[in-house]
């Protein structure tokens, strides 16, 4: 059995899935990518396998020392994928939405696939049947938004995400969480509507940290996976392996 570490590093958080051959085992959030860190990593797990996708400036030591203990893949537009990426700047193409739509194919090849991940902002990923990357789009996603009008008003809080609220807010906090996320509810639906008048037959996948608050109140039928991008990224380590 061989073990594989999969480092996503986003703009909200750093973290690395490890998996026993297939088999998603568990979870780390990191505090930091320090060389200290990736190798008690390393000396926990004995990983054969590594592949990282960030979209941050990262120490490069940490490549490095992945590299000198493991096979090591850095995740970029140059990868083997198992999609095709037929736009005009390949490599302006964000890591994670590659791992994404990887998954998406991984997991349902020979389907169009609109892959939804939910973080930092919200990132629309549309692969077609013939496992082709044609885009989708980007809005802001949940913790922006309340940053946003909290940053550029004079008078309204800095609003943490819950579960529960109304549909109509009774007070500042119970409004602008009902607006956030029902809002960006409404939008994702109103996206996935928008593409299914286009294309018929296709999957919807819903991922990333910020899902758990907006499975309950989407109409439409998706897979939802919080560990859709770890898949997606062991996929393609996997195809980068020789």
């Amino acid at each position: 059995m061989e073990t594989t570490l999969c480092f996503d590093f986003g703009n909200t958080r750093m973290k690395c899935a490890v998996f026993n051959d297939r088999k998603f085992v568990q979870e780390h959030v990191l505090a930091d990518a320090g060389t200290a860190t990736i190798q008690r990593l390393i000396d926990e797990h004995r990983p054969t396998w590594s592949i990282l996708s960030s979209v941050i400036n990262h120490p490069p030591e940490m490549e490095t020392l992945l590299a000198a203990h493991t096979h090591f893949h850095k995740l970029d537009h140059t990868s083997k994928l198992p999609v095709t990426t037929p736009v005009g700047k390949p490599e302006t193409i964000g890591a994670d939405r590659l791992a994404i739509v990887a998954a998406a194919v991984d997991l349902f090849p020979g389907r169009h696939n609109l892959a939804i991940g939910l973080g930092t902002c919200i990132t629309y990923n549309f692969v077609n049947e013939a496992h082709a990357f044609l885009g989708g789009g980007i809005s802001p996603g949940m913790h922006m938004r309340f940053r946003a009008m909290h940053e550029q008003t004079a008078l309204l809080p800095l609003v943490k995400a819950e579960h529960d609220f109304p549909l109509v807010g009774y007070d500042t906090k119970t409004n602008i969480l009902s607006g956030v996320i029902l809002g960006m509810a409404k939008e994702i639906d109103g996206i996935i509507d928008a593409y299914a008048l286009k294309y018929s037959n296709f999957n919807v996948l819903l991922t990333g940290g910020d899902m758990g608050f907006f499975v309950p109140h989407l109409k439409n039928k998706i897979f939802a996976d919080p560990y859709l991008i770890y898949k997606g990224l062991y996929a393609i380590s996997a195809s980068n392996h020789f």
